[in-house]
C-alpha cells in the first residue's frame, strides 16, 4: 500500500464514522420528519463519497501493482 492508499482509507474511514453517526442519529429521529428525510439525505451521499473514495483506492492499488512490474512505458504509459 503506498502513501496515497493509507490517505484514501483514512477518508474511508471518516466517512464510514459519519455515516454511522448519522444512522444513529436517524433512529432517534421522528420517521416522516423533515430532520429524518435531511439525515436520510446525508447518508445516502455518504454512501456516494463512500463509492468513489473505494473506486479511488482500487484504482491506486491497480497502479501500483502494475508499477512494480517495471514495464516498459510504451506499454503504462507511465515514465519510470
Amino acid at each position: 500500500m503506498n502513501a496515497s492508499s493509507g490517505f484514501a482509507q483514512a477518508a474511508i474511514e471518516q466517512v464510514l464514522e459519519l455515516s454511522a453517526d448519522a444512522h444513529i442519529e436517524r433512529r432517534m429521529t421522528t420517521q416522516g420528519s423533515p430532520a429524518f428525510y435531511r439525515l436520510t439525505g446525508t447518508i445516502a451521499a455518504y454512501g456516494k463519497a463512500l463509492s468513489v473514495l473505494v473506486e479511488l483506492q482500487e484504482r491506486e492499488e491497480l497502479y501500483a501493482l502494475i508499477a512494480q512490474l517495471n514495464l516498459p512505458e510504451s506499454v503504462t504509459g507511465v515514465a519510470h
